[in-house]
């Protein structure tokens, strides 16, 4: 039997009645709590002994089942008492909703009554609407007729700068317009046609008129206003008063039209004027107007430090006047005084820009500089006790930028650089032309040699420095910057002048022009000297942050005075040499040893140039003595190592070491001032000849060996030929003694120590020539 037939048949055994459906998730929690349960049982009553305890498991159960239904039936009794409350609420909302429905139908069968009782009355709004149109114009046809009247009244007053009463007879003219304007729109319902608002405009045209013509006389007023407050500051009062009355109106208009509301007027035509921020911008074109007139033409060369002077004055003259007189004809909202600052302010930075920006020489930047960076800002202008707070509190930016006084500085060295490098050039070649002078350099106070050449420049340097500090340390530091440039560049000009005059010299030496050779190279080497010293003196007074400013190389100018003083020492050097050529071919040679000339010859010359060497500055005195010791010495010991003299006795021997001895006395007497004027060399070169006069006048060959041996320990850089020239001009060492000395030589050549300046290095041996003979067995 099927559930239906269960369900709508009629009698049937109790047994039938069909069970309840069980959920699969009740089923499957019953099995879960029967599965814990027996879990819980078989760990409880594990053992017989724990059966006793089963009454008070039963009885706590037992009352916790019964706690679980009494919370279930609560819960559920809670829940039914919801439900009936929620319906409840739902049988009002339906019994009020019916009610508001037959509230709506009254209320719209009642509005239907009232439309069809309204349409009756319109002709009656439309007779009262022609009604009060007709009362306005009636009202205001008085004051329409008084227009042209009160426009050409208008006009004269302005016309006669009766600016206070033109003023308000213009107030009374606009605020006509403004009420016509309004009544027509509120008759119109808030929709004036465009037609009817032109031709109000039209009739009213003269307005219009009356605002620009009153406008203008009032900016000129303002844009006289230094000359009238000197004058008559009564325009200018006048003036003022009614830019308030004007600024007033402008804010109570906008306050109105602001507040909103139905009754609200709309803003005039020509309004918000702002006569106040037009006020100020007049002021700041009459300000402005003061630079307008200056051009390139008026301002070039001198003419600009005048025009700057005179812009001080100018200026100082009207905060002057704008202090004392026109502040007290202001409200004290205007703050006059920092507004006339500020505007001086924006057009001197807008004129310096423009005259920056023009192709200035180094003394119109110069004058540009030093208003900007010291007049501007001193006592005498915009420091001023009664001007620094109104600076202070117009917070104004500087009058030239960091970027535009950089640029300035720039163009102001570069300009100086050109003027620099040409007077150097000058001056060079002012130099080169006393070079040919058929007379001695002249002398200073101490006696020593000296052209022209340093003083200009240093003089030169030295102002072009002490000028740029008066604008700043960075400006004086990038003009000793350049000035060491160029001076690095004139001293390498200046070496090649003197390469090129040697070579000069060296190819026309039969011409008596060039007789005063030797006194100007002196001069040269004296003129570096005090090149040096202003140099050194131009390096200390730089700041030591301007080391690191200069992206280029660093100039060097010690470096090339180094290379021209060398230059110029060896060229005195090789005149020396030139002057000694003639005698040094007689030295030691068999006349040489029988008379001794030519050394007293040779004494001569070294006299006569060491006492031209004493007019030379020091040190390069004493470095020029030492030069020409060393040369001596070297072209002495060359002679020596040409072989010209080989002895053939003892007595010989004894005659030649004599007579150098000899010779070495009188070198000595020449340079006896060498020690006392000056340190002393590493190695004294008239040292050698002792030595080797000694060398060759050594009696037994035996002791040679420890000879050479003390020889080389004293003059490292000797060589094997040397030694062996040497004892070949002794002509009495057999090959045995010879080949035993060159041996320990080669063994115990010690190297250069540190310091040690080589003789014999520049000592050549001239190659040995073996004499023809035939090839017989002993030769081989």
């Amino acid at each position: 039997m099927s559930a239906g037939d269960q369900k709508n048949g009629g009698d049937k055994p109790e047994d039938m009645v069909p069970q309840p459906e069980v959920w699969p998730e009740v089923e499957r929690a019953e099995c879960l709590a029967r599965g814990a349960a027996l879990k819980w049982a078989s760990g409880v009553f594990c053992r017989p002994e724990h059966l006793e305890r089963l009454s008070q498991y039963r009885k706590r159960e037992s009352q916790r089942t019964a706690s679980i239904h009494t919370r279930l039936k609560s819960m559920v009794q809670s829940y039914l008492e919801g439900v009936g409350w929620g319906l409840e609420q739902l049988r009002e909302a339906r019994t009020e909703l019916r009610e508001v429905s037959r509230d709506l139908k009254k209320a719209g069968l009642e509005s239907d009554q009232n439309t069809e009782g309204g349409r009756s009355l319109e002709r009656l709004r439309e007779v009262s609407a022609n009604h009060s149109q007709l009362l306005a114009a009636v009202s205001n046809l008085p004051r329409l007729y008084s227009v042209r009247s009160m426009v050409m009244e208008t006009e004269r007053l302005v016309e006669s700068r009766r600016l206070l009463e033109a003023h308000a007879k213009l107030m009374d003219l606009e605020y006509l317009q403004d009420d016509i304007l309004w009544q027509l729109n509120k008759a119109a319902g808030g929709a004036l046609s465009t037609e009817d608002q032109e031709v109000v405009a039209k009739y009213f045209s003269g307005v219009r008129h009356l605002v620009d013509a009153l406008g203008k006389e009032l900016w000129a007023v303002v844009s006289s206003a230094l000359a009238l407050a000197r004058q008559n500051p009564t325009p200018f009062v006048s003036a003022v008063r009614i830019v308030e009355r004007e600024e007033a109106l402008d804010q109570t208009l906008l306050e109105e039209r602001g507040g909103g509301g139905g009754n609200s007027r709309p803003l005039p035509l020509g309004r918000p004027r702002c006569w106040r921020a037009c006020f100020f911008k007049v002021l700041e074109e009459a300000v402005a107007a003061r630079f307008r007139s200056v051009s390139y033409l008026h301002t070039r060369g001198p003419g600009l430090a005048g025009h700057l002077s005179a812009l001080q004055h100018g200026i100082m003259a009207d905060l002057a006047t704008v202090r004392h007189l026109l502040e007290h004809c202001v409200p004290p909202h205007y703050k006059l005084t920092g507004a006339y600052l500020r505007a001086s302010h924006c057009c001197l930075h807008a004129h310096l820009t423009q005259v920056s920006s023009w192709d200035l020489e180094s003394g119109e930047i110069f004058a540009v500089l030093n208003w900007v960076l010291h007049i501007y800002n001193s006592p005498d202008m915009m420091g001023h006790p009664e001007l620094v707070t109104e600076m202070e509190r117009e917070e104004l930016g500087p009058l030239i930028s960091t970027e535009g006084l950089e640029q300035l500085q720039c163009k102001y060295v570069q300009s100086v650089r050109k003027s620099v490098s040409e007077w150097m050039h000058k001056a060079l070649q002012v130099e080169l032309q006393d070079w040919q002078r058929d007379q001695e350099p002249d002398t200073d106070h101490e006696g020593f040699y000296q052209t022209s050449l340093p003083t200009i420049i240093t003089q030169m340097l030295e102002e072009n420095a002490r000028v740029a500090l008066m604008i700043g340390e960075s400006l004086r530091d990038q003009t000793i910057q350049m000035g060491l440039y160029e001076m690095e560049n004139l001293l390498n000009r200046f070496r090649e002048a003197l390469v090129e005059f040697g070579k000069e010299h060296r190819r026309d030496l039969s011409n008596s022009k060039n007789k005063f050779y030797l006194h100007y190279l002196l001069a040269s080497i004296s003129n570096c000297i005090i090149l040096k010293k202003s140099t050194e003196s131009l390096q200390q007074q730089q700041s030591s942050q301007s080391a690191g400013q200069f992206t280029r190389t660093p100039p060097n100018p010690l470096a090339a005075l180094d290379r021209a003083v060398r230059r110029a020492c060896r060229l005195v050097m090789d005149q020396l040499l030139l002057d000694l050529k003639p005698f040094l071919p007689g030295l030691l040679t068999r006349p040489w040893l029988a008379q001794g000339d030519p050394t007293p010859k040779l004494c001569r010359v070294l006299e006569r140039h060491l006492e031209l060497y004493v007019r030379v500055r020091p040190p390069c005195r004493q470095r020029l003595q030492e030069e020409a010791q060393w040369l001596m010495v070297v072209e002495y010991v060359r002679a020596l190592m040409q072989k010209r003299l080989v002895c053939r006795s003892g007595e010989e021997r004894r005659q030649l070491a004599q007579q150098m001895l000899q010779d070495d006395q009188l070198f000595r007497e020449i340079f006896h001032n060498l020690e006392g004027e000056g340190s002393a060399p590493e190695v004294n070169p008239l040292a050698l000849l002792p030595v080797l006069a000694e060398f060759i006048r050594l009696k037994d060959p035996n002791m040679l060996t420890l000879e050479v041996s003390g020889l080389a320990a004293k003059y490292p850089d000797i060589s094997e030929e040397h030694v062996s020239v040497l004892l070949e001009i002794r002509g009495d060492v057999s090959r045995d003694i010879k080949g035993a000395v060159l041996d320990l030589l080669e063994q115990s050549a010690p190297p250069l120590p540190v310091g040690y300046r080589p003789i014999f290095t520049d000592i050549l041996v001239p190659p040995s020539t073996m004499a023809f003979c035939l090839p017989t067995a002993k030769c081989a």
